[in-house]
């Protein structure tokens, strides 16, 4: 694992993306204080907004995730991912639902010589069997399915990967805090090539304000447990800003965030943005 000497550059990079979140953090909390002063909650708007942070709410949503990684290893370049992630609620009976979520996701990663290697990456389905009536605990398990779908070499893997996902949540009054994890493990494919073990985990809170407002914190901590020691960890912190709104009659979510990787793998990104686009279709009860 390793934590990379900072340049001048990173550093002020770093304090600039620092600098923009606490003051729209700041900006943020001004405006919603001021509108619940001067107006009612807009109940069903923060209500959308706790159904959109939780990952097995009965919400039909299409998101799509901008990721942009720059700094450490990486330099002045960037590494960009864009992940498509549909979930479908399905009812299986008055007790139980299933969720799907499948995640395809598109990569662009800079080469020595200046040029780009883009294409997909091996694209995941994950299914979670939920209480159709959650209580105050609310939690999905499942299994989850890496597929060898990847269409460059750089990013391939060429190995199908299997294992179990979880999410467990709570949402007492504006808040909505819990915690994704899963682990995958290579069942066929390639046996060449670095053998899949990879963990992932992303503890999420969530603070809700007025109007669709939250500030939110998600970091993807991931291990790759057949990496070399010391090699294994990507650890991010740090958080953003969502809001629910409407374009003409169709809700959507908008969220930006901003991570520290603090610790990553050798030829890692150690400054993360991510800006989240997703359309919402709620369900009639």
């Amino acid at each position: 694992m390793r934590t990379q000497p900072r340049s001048r550059d990173t550093r002020f990079r770093s304090r600039i993306a620092s600098a923009f979140l606490c003051g729209a953090l700041f900006v943020l909390g001004a405006a919603a204080g001021s509108a619940q002063d001067k107006a009612a909650p807009d109940k069903e708007s923060t209500a959308l907004a706790k159904a959109t942070q939780n990952p097995v709410a009965d919400l039909i949503t299409i998101p799509a995730q901008f990721n942009f990684f720059s700094g450490g290893d990486l330099g002045a370049q960037t590494l960009t991912q864009f992940l498509v992630q549909p979930v479908i609620p399905l009812v299986i009976n008055e007790k139980w639902n299933v969720i799907a979520r499948t995640i395809v996701p598109f990569v662009s990663v800079p080469l020595p010589s200046g040029q780009r290697s883009a294409g997909i990456a091996d694209i995941q389905e994950q299914v979670y069997f939920t209480p159709a009536i959650p209580g105050k605990i609310i939690w999905g398990i499942g299994p989850l399915l890496s597929l060898p779908t990847a269409t460059n070499t750089l990013l391939a893997t060429g190995q199908l990967a299997l294992g179990p996902t979880a999410v467990i949540l709570a949402m007492p009054g504006p808040w909505v805090v819990g915690a994704l994890a899963n682990n995958i493990w290579r069942i066929s494919g390639n046996d060449q090539t670095t053998e899949i073990n990879q963990f992932f985990l992303q503890p999420f809170i969530n603070y809700n304000l007025a109007r669709g407002w939250a500030i939110s914190t998600a970091p993807a901590i991931t291990a790759n447990w057949s990496a070399p020691s010391g090699e294994e960890w990507t650890l991010p912190a740090g958080l953003g800003i969502a809001k629910v709104d409407r374009i003409g009659s169709r809700p959507v979510n908008l969220g930006l965030q901003y991570y520290h990787l603090a610790e990553h793998p050798s030829g890692a990104a150690d400054e993360q943005w991510r800006f989240v686009f997703a359309l919402l279709y709620p369900r009639a009860k």
